[in-house]
């Protein structure tokens, strides 16, 4: 009996086996056939599934007979499903095509490096702050960039003035003013224009935003030591935009800002208009702002003429006028007794104009000019600071596409004038600088897995600043992009960079301008940089919807002749080139997962950014080594919006030699969509963090105080909210 029913179980084991099927198939990208690495099939009611393989191949096994629905995934792509009968008439693979769409990421074309190539095949390493994310920042402060730059590793935003809120963007460690700020490729904020300037940009009329970090020389000139940030701004579109936001604080703020843009035929037109202000705000109640009360307004039409398909120019105005005024609060409330107060007054004008002009499919000719008017007056009791700044820029330059090349080549020319108004005793601080540049820049590719990027830069500095024959600078700089695989790239780069001397510096911020003797840049010597960065860069898909990627990043950049403020014997201060030179290393990982609408964005800077002078090395002041940034962002597309974050900065050396407390930042998001509006709520730094609850932020007495370097927040816990309105 038991001899018939291993027979029975054999035969019945034999039918099930040959009723088990194999289905292969390559899965491919519907419009490129480019193979859709780690994409699945699975089949319906089953646990049978697999992933495709770098040629975008897949094989099933185990399939029982008769109909079956095959599913097809792949993220920011359509699912497909496929009803197949089983076993099939064919053995030969199957291809599927997959279409793009559902969450999709658009690719992210850049025009920082002017190559018009997508963020992926740019040699050169950098990062863009895409729409999306803009509107996330612009939530959490619509006022100004400050959020937006923060938030990223390796930039910190570092608070210059206990009283008036006024910050610089500082990335790897180094000072702020090596930090070149772009808005279109225009360099409209450097020098007197640098003070206060993060501050007076609200987010709402940008598209993009682009960072370089460490040197970026070829393009934009020599000051951009530590990197770039170029602002991107919105265009016309045929479909135009009406947007409107109105938002209020905790902190008794109100931002009121509208964007208008729109193409018709030959001509289009934007406008961004804002009004931003804010009451004096005192949340530790030690009698100081840590707010100031402040009144902005910023206007930005532009106007855009498309002659032919050919041709296109615009040409703008920015506009910004503010009244700032910080300190101590029964000042700012009318009481004119012998009380600290800091009142800084702007008015910041400026002009662009824009002509691109493609001359063949693959080369453009483009003409580029602006005209930049900056006035500035630092009240402070018993000494006023104000001065003029007109500066212009124009360039000319060609670009060339090809297959495998890319070129392009140009000239510019930059004049910036200082003139100090009601100069004292120690004399005006005048000056008057002029810089002619030629710069090449060649992208090529002589295989698919590697791209070069070279680039030489030639300026002429007048006057010429000391130690330089003629005042002549030759700047190369040299980029590779290495494709690994499809899912693993790296880069690595390098090149020189210098920096003309000014007095408008964080530490001449910091003391508001007074008893600074003028620099005579024939005599200080133009600091000068070496610096390079190399990062990997990988990124897969876990499971059947879940994405991985992560970057990391080493970095390190070698400043020579550091020019810093010195104090005399007869209390005067001075510019001077340091002994020694600076340098800062480490390192930037930066991780995201992402699943259906959850993403997770981890990162980890390490800086260690050192002052060697005099054979005595010391870190650098304000500079944490360690800061985590953590996000979660929960996010349905057109329906709501919830983010939570967490930033870590560990303890700062001051410039005094101690050190301060380490801190942590926490925030809440969040954002309800409707049709044509959303209504958002922000609480920032929930938890109260504030360099006052750590101890005093200033010495002696109140009606003359000396405030200490300030490295973690003030204003504490503010709680935001608004409306924001799309009509178009």
């Amino acid at each position: 009996m038991n001899k018939y029913i291993f027979v029975l179980l054999l035969l019945l084991g034999n039918t099930m086996a040959y009723s088990q099927n194999t289905l292969q198939a390559i899965i491919r990208d519907s419009e490129t056939s480019a193979p859709l690495i780690g994409a699945t099939a699975s089949v319906n009611g089953t646990g049978i599934g697999a992933s495709a393989g770098a040629d975008g191949s897949l094989q099933l096994s185990g399939i029982p007979d008769g109909r079956q629905v095959i599913r097809y995934s792949y993220v920011g792509y359509e699912d497909r499903l496929d009803t197949l009968t089983f076993p099939l008439a064919q053995s030969a693979p199957i291809v599927v095509q997959l279409a793009p769409g559902g969450e999709e990421l658009e690719e992210v074309v850049i025009s920082t490096t002017r190559s018009s190539r997508t963020i992926e095949d740019i040699p050169t390493r950098l990062e863009a702050i895409t729409l999306e994310e803009l509107g996330e920042k612009a939530n959490m402060k619509p006022g100004d960039i400050r959020m937006l730059l923060s938030e990223s590793t390796g930039i910190q935003t570092q608070q210059t003035s206990a009283t008036s809120a006024s910050a610089t963007i500082r990335i790897q460690g180094l000072d702020g003013r090596y930090t070149q700020i772009l808005q279109d490729g225009f360099p409209l904020y450097s020098g007197f224009s640098s003070g206060l300037s993060i501050m007076q940009i609200p987010p709402l009329n940008l598209y993009q935003v682009e960072v370089i970090k460490g040197s970026s020389s070829t393009l934009y000139g020599g000051g951009a030591i530590a990197g770039l940030v170029n602002l991107i701004t919105k265009r016309p579109t045929e479909e135009g935009e009406l947007s409107f936001m109105a938002n209020v604080t905790s902190a008794e703020g109100l931002d009121l800002s509208s964007f208008y843009g729109k193409r018709y035929g030959k001509f289009g037109v934007t406008v961004f208009a804002s009004r931003n202000t804010n009451n004096a705000y005192d949340p530790a109640d030690i009698g100081f702002s840590a707010i100031p009360e402040f009144e902005r307004y910023t206007l930005n039409p532009r106007v855009y003429y498309y002659p032919s398909e050919r041709t296109q120019l615009y040409l703008g105005l920015n506009a910004t006028q503010e009244d700032r005024l910080g300190g101590d609060l029964r000042y700012i409330n009318g009481d004119e007794g012998n009380l600290y107060f800091e009142q800084n007054n702007t008015k910041r004008y400026s002009t662009q104009f824009n002509l691109e002009h493609r001359l063949s499919n693959q080369s453009m000719l483009s003409v580029k000019n602006s005209l930049s008017f900056f006035n500035r007056e630092v009240f402070v009791p018993g000494y006023d600071f104000s001065g003029e700044q007109l500066s212009s820029f124009s360039e000319v330059a060609y670009r060339l596409n090809s297959n495998r090349t890319d070129w392009v080549m140009g000239a510019n020319l930059w004049t910036d004038k200082f003139s100090e108004q009601n100069a004292d005793a120690v004399g005006a601080r005048d000056y008057n600088n002029t810089i002619i540049g030629a710069f090449a820049q060649n992208t090529f590719t002589p295989v698919d897995w590697f791209v070069l990027e070279t680039g030489l830069r030639t300026d002429y500095v007048m006057p010429a600043p000391a130690r330089k024959i003629e005042g002549l600078f030759v700047l190369p700089r040299v980029s590779a992009l290495f494709r690994i695989s499809d899912r693993l790239t790296s880069r690595i780069g390098g090149g020189l960079g210098y920096k003309t001397p000014t007095i408008f510096t964080q530490q001449a911020e910091n003391i508001t301008f007074q008893n600074i003797l003028p620099l005579t840049a024939q005599v200080t010597a133009v600091e000068t940089s070496i610096g390079g960065n190399a990062d990997v860069n990988f990124n897969t898909i876990i499971g059947d919807k879940m994405t991985f990627s992560i970057n990391h990043m080493f970095f390190y950049t070698y400043l020579n002749d550091p020019l810093i403020l010195s104090q005399r014997t007869d209390n005067l201060y001075e510019f001077r080139n340091a002994s020694g030179y600076v340098d800062t290393k480490g390192v930037e990982t930066n991780m995201r997962f992402g699943y259906e609408w959850v993403k997770l964005f981890l990162g980890y800077t390490y800086t260690d950014a050192r002052q060697h002078y005099n054979g005595t090395v010391t870190d650098m002041p304000l500079t944490p080594k360690h800061r985590v940034n953590n996000v979660l962002m929960l996010e349905k597309e057109d329906n709501f919006r919830i983010g939570l974050e967490a930033y870590y900065f560990s303890p700062q050396r001051l410039t005094d030699g101690s050190k301060g407390r380490d801190y942590w930042i926490n925030g809440i998001m969040i954002e309800k969509m409707f049709t044509k509006f959303s209504l958002f709520l922000n609480f920032e730094n929930i938890f109260d963090t504030r360099q006052s609850r750590f101890g005093s932020i200033y010495s002696g007495s109140i009606t003359n105080p000396v405030f200490d370097e300030i490295y973690a927040p003030v204003d504490g816990r503010v709680i935001n909210g608004g409306i924001k309105l799309n009509l178009l």
